[in-house]
């Protein structure tokens, strides 16, 4: 496939190539750039995730498609992740705190010294690069670097229109006419070396360096200086996330600007954050979880990689749970505390432990033949077949960890176009065609309860017979498959495997950020609402958030409690599809 470089794009003719025509491509507000002759290396440093860790969409908050729509510049009237720069001012703890301590620990170290010797070195010209905007990031740019004490000489983002006028189809357009300009105005250099975290601009520098020398050897151009000795460096970057409800919060200031815009007469669909619930359960807290993992009992020669590690609920159902149900277990954010009395392995590839609630008259509700914490599970396995288990082994009594949960759903958030017609149980199923119509009632026959409810003598058959009964319905609550909880990061692309996506395993999935085009920004103050009562699978922090309910959380318990208000309503007129779920959600 062809390929076309700035000499040969729509760009008007060749500018004048001089100290101040370069200069014009600077923020960095220096009155005189090095002198030409005294010039023989060039120095360029990518700023995100090359120099800075940026933080990224966190995929233990978002689902799949979810993370590829935040970071594309075409999905919001405003702009998204990377055209927004209240998403990078809300790094670590937001800039007035951040600014002061230089936002330590988010750099790459590395590159920061390489800079440092870069401006010591006297025959070098050190340059930051980054697309980003030039309208909308260069004043926060120059105020991390310059907290950090890094003196560029050129500190160049992406223009709306080059100094010339220059149009820019991409950030790769745009960093290659600013290079090509660089290199013709310090035709004395001899070195370029390049710093980039991201594999397809890598190649694309590299194969742009060997074009522009056989341009300069005469091959399919007219020399203008003479070949450069081009280096690109690829770094290793390092994924970071924001606090979670920052994130949450910044996300939902950029979707009520859209709105707004939208409401303004722009075209486009109005936009909400939605919730997707893979099951309602009594949720453990981090600690508990790294005690309980011990009782997983697994082969010396199993490899990590087979496992999956759990031991992080007590599983009360498998899809969004039903108000009359929340009642009996306590509501969200009610505690429980249990004790281990078994373990056992199922198949060699589920690891569970049972167990009973402290004191054993304490009510509890779960749709397992026993409460059950699922340990670990070997790749293909399903948690939901700790259900079939009929033998528990009993513990030793050092080995009867007692521990406290809280009621809570397993939730990622994911962002659709606005919906009036669907009510708010639709809404937690992420597609048409896993929604159902009505919450399900009530089969008590086959739930496991225990107090009032029930007797707590069922029988593990009679549990089974309630999976068997469902497992071909509509898998409600299971939602995207592409987020498995594995380390999978979607990143600015697809990465995991080659490609651009961050991934640890499969899938950070093709998810490419195209550029960073500049994006105007109109304040917006509104707090999203938040529930404390959800885990974000292997993110303990967020489940503090029940000791210390903030005003973010306290406004979605109050739209909680009138979600509660019509179930019990609908429930009361008898209407739902009985039963209507599956026991075939994977906890990924």
């Amino acid at each position: 496939m062809a390929r076309s470089y700035p000499h040969s794009n729509s760009n008007g003719p060749l500018p004048p190539y001089t100290l101040t025509a370069l200069n014009r491509w600077s923020v960095a507000d220096k009155d005189q750039l090095p002198a030409i002759h005294t010039i023989k290396a060039l120095h360029v440093y990518d700023f995100d995730n090359t120099l800075f860790n940026s933080p990224l969409p966190n995929p233990k908050l978002w689902n799949g498609p979810t993370i590829g729509f935040l970071q594309s510049q075409d999905t919001f009237a405003t702009g998204g992740w990377w055209h927004d720069s209240r998403i990078l001012a809300a790094t670590g703890e937001g800039i007035e705190k951040e600014e002061p301590r230089a936002w330590e620990g988010w750099w790459n170290e590395k590159i920061v010294e390489l800079i440092q010797l870069s401006m010591q070195q006297k025959d070098a010209v050190a340059i930051l690069l980054t697309g980003r905007s030039e309208n909308g990031f260069a004043e926060l740019v120059k105020k991390m670097v310059k907290a950090k004490g890094l003196d560029f000489d050129i500190i160049s983002l992406k223009p709306a229109a080059g100094p010339n006028n220059q149009r820019f189809s991409s950030t790769m357009n745009f960093k290659q006419v600013f290079l090509e300009s660089l290199m013709e105005t310090y035709k004395g250099a001899e070195e370029i070396r390049v710093y980039e975290d991201r594999v397809k601009h890598t190649k694309g520098f590299r194969d742009f360096f060997m074009d522009y020398n056989k341009r300069q050897n005469g091959i399919g151009g007219t020399p203008t200086r003479g070949p450069i000795t081009a280096e690109v460096v690829q770094v290793a970057d390092g994924a970071t996330q924001l606090d979670p409800i920052q994130e949450t919060a910044e996300v939902q200031r950029i979707i009520n600007d859209h709105n707004l815009a939208i409401t303004n007469g722009k075209r486009g669909q109005r936009l909400q954050i939605k919730k997707t619930v893979f099951y309602t359960g009594y949720l453990i807290s981090n600690t508990d979880t790294q005690k309980l993992l011990t009782l997983a009992q697994l082969p010396p020669t199993m490899p990590d990689t087979e496992m999956k590690f759990l031991a992080n609920n007590v599983l009360i159902t498998p899809r969004p749970c039903q108000a009359s149900i929340l009642e009996k277990v306590g509501g969200m954010g009610s505690k429980t505390t249990w004790e281990v009395t078994g373990t056992a392995v199922y198949e060699n590839k589920i690891w569970a432990a049972c167990v009973r609630p402290v004191p054993e008259t304490k009510k509890y509700y779960t749709e397992n033949p026993v409460p059950i914490v699922v340990l670990a599970l070997r790749k293909g396995a399903r948690p939901i077949d700790a259900g079939k288990i009929q033998n528990w082994q009993p513990v030793p009594p050092e080995k009867q960890y007692v521990f406290e949960s809280i009621v809570g759903e397993k939730v990622l958030l994911r962002i659709e176009e606005e919906d009036h017609g669907e009510n708010e149980y639709e809404s937690l199923f992420p597609t048409k065609t896993h929604k159902r119509k009505h919450a399900p009632d009530d089969d008590t026959a086959s739930r496991r309860e225990s107090g009032q409810f029930a007797n707590g003598n069922s029988t593990p058959s009679s549990g089974r017979g309630y999976h068997q009964n469902h497992s071909g319905g509509v898998r409600g609550g299971r939602g995207n498959n592409n987020f498995r909880g594995n380390g999978q990061r979607g990143g600015r692309g697809g990465r995991g495997n080659g490609g651009r996506g961050r991934g640890r395993g499969g899938g950070g999935g093709g998810f490419n950020y195209r550029s960073l085009d500049d994006v105007g920004e109109k304040p917006n103050t509104t707090p999203p609402s938040y529930n404390a009562a959800v885990s974000y699978e292997e993110f303990p922090p967020l489940q503090k958030q029940y000791q210390t309910p903030q005003q973010l959380v306290q406004q979605q318990f109050q739209q909680y409690q009138q979600y509660q208000q019509q179930m019990q309503s609908k429930n009361g007129s008898g209407s739902g599809n009985k039963g209507g779920g599956t026991g075939e959600l994977q906890y990924f």
